[in-house]
Formats: C-alpha cells, structure tokens, sequence
C-alpha cells in the first residue's frame, strides 16, 4: 500500500477560508431563521472545517456525537498552516471510516434483508467485534455493552434525530480526512464509501 500523502498548507488553507465563509454566510442564515436544506447542508459542512482546523491544531477534534462549535471555527484565525503528521491525520481518517460505517450499518438494519459475511450472525455480533477492535486500536472510546457509546447511551438505542445527526458528523469528518489525504480531485467529488 503507498504512503498516504496531505494535500499542501496552500491547498488546505485555501479550503479553510473557502469553508469558513460558508459556513459563516449559513450561520447568519440559519439564526435569522432560514431552515432551507441548502443553508443546513452549508451548516454542517463546519464538520469538515473543524477536521482541517484540527488538521492544523488549530481546533480539538469532539466526539464524534458532539459537533464542532462552528462560530467558533469560523472566528479562527489561520496564521502560518502547520499540518499534524500524516499518521496522525491518517488514523483519524480510521476513527471517522468507523463511525460513518457505525451509521450507515444502523441504515442497513432497519433495511430488507442483509447477509452478513461469516462468520456473523446478527448485525449485533459485528458492531460488537468491531467496537472491540476498534478499541484495542486505539481509534474508539470503550464500547458500550457491545456497542459504540454515544450521546449518554449505546449507539444502537439512538433515536431518530440522535441517528441522523451521528451520521452527518461521521459524514462530513469523514469527507474532510478524506480530502486531506488526496482523495478526490475537489472538495465535492471526494469519495465516502466504507
């Protein structure tokens, strides 16, 4: 497997201006009430500001069910970009793959019938190994009677809403690791499959 390789400071400072000012714009939308699902999508774009902040340690990385404070981010000011070392962004990456993967399974369970590679039998069975490993890794907090914890609970006991905002912070994390690790040729056609 080749060495992952970050884009360039000039390349993520770029975006980071690029993000701020959307996010900015849709923070003033958003509070003056505009709900449209273009401006909540531009919102939650801060996810992947915050990652290339953190990127360079300019911003501490939240659980993943707890979103950055994106007026915060916006307020950050760059100075010189200093990128954290490629292992460091690269198992990062790895924490976010589990967390969109722990999302997209929750999808994938209510669904129609999934065969699960052996040697599984449930879906609770796999999300449990997974935790584990994950765990052992280095990547996960401890699970949680088999399972990620996440907002005060087990993931699998999430509501709806609880759901649907663990997936857009995974999500959006996830793009920007991705970005920053040189997949895909713009910020929007970088790849998020797991």
């Amino acid at each position: 497997m080749a060495r992952a390789r970050l884009r360039s400071r000039r390349e993520v400072a770029e975006r980071c201006r690029s993000l701020s000012g959307l996010v900015g714009s849709a923070l003033a939308r958003t509070a003056a009430g505009d709900l449209d699902p273009v401006a909540v999508d531009e919102l939650w774009q801060g996810e992947g500001l915050g990652v290339l902040l953190w990127a360079c340690s300019l911003a501490e990385l939240p659980p993943y069910d707890r979103p950055f404070d994106h007026a915060a981010l916006v307020r950050t000011e760059l100075g010189e970009v200093r990128l954290r070392p490629v292992d460091e962004v690269a198992a990062a990456l790895e924490t976010a793959r589990l967390w969109l993967w722990r999302a997209r399974t929750t999808g994938l369970q209510t669904g129609a019938d999934v065969e699960l590679p052996p040697p599984w039998e449930s879906f609770d069975q796999l999300v449990a190994a997974t935790a584990m490993r994950g765990h052992e890794r280095g990547l996960l907090p401890r699970p949680l009677r088999g399972d990620f914890p996440a907002f005060g609970t087990i993931y699998r006991s999430l509501d709806e809403d609880q759901q649907a905002e663990a997936f857009a912070i995974a999500w959006e994390r996830y793009r920007g690791f991705e970005w920053l690790l040189g997949l895909g040729r713009t910020w929007d056609d970088v790849p998020t499959d797991t």
